[in-house]
């Protein structure tokens, strides 16, 4: 998992914990089939995305040489999808 992700995560249990245990539930679920979800657009196509709590996006990769799924990002749906916010995940994306 990103280290902003997990940090975000850490902040927002203290806050929110259901939406925290919402969150950890759906990851597990990414984790046994991560191809099942639906990958963003050019240039984002190798991230995948899933809507958690109707409102807000959690934004994931797989790594299937690495059998691994990095999770990127969490934010509500209006902001996740801004061109600040995507370029951040694409230089995310380009340091590992």
């Amino acid at each position: 998992m990103d280290a902003d992700l997990l940090n975000l995560l850490k902040k927002m249990a203290k806050k929110d914990r259901k939406r925290v245990e919402i969150i950890l539930k759906k990851i597990d679920e990414i984790v046994e089939n991560p191809h099942h979800y639906k990958n963003l657009r050019k240039p984002m196509e190798d991230f995948k995305r899933v809507h958690i709590d109707k409102s807000f996006v959690l934004i994931f990769t797989v790594d299937d040489n690495e059998k691994k799924v990095v999770f990127v990002d969490f934010a509500h749906h209006d902001e996740i999808y801004t061109n600040k916010r995507l370029s951040n995940i694409m230089e995310k994306l380009h340091r590992e």
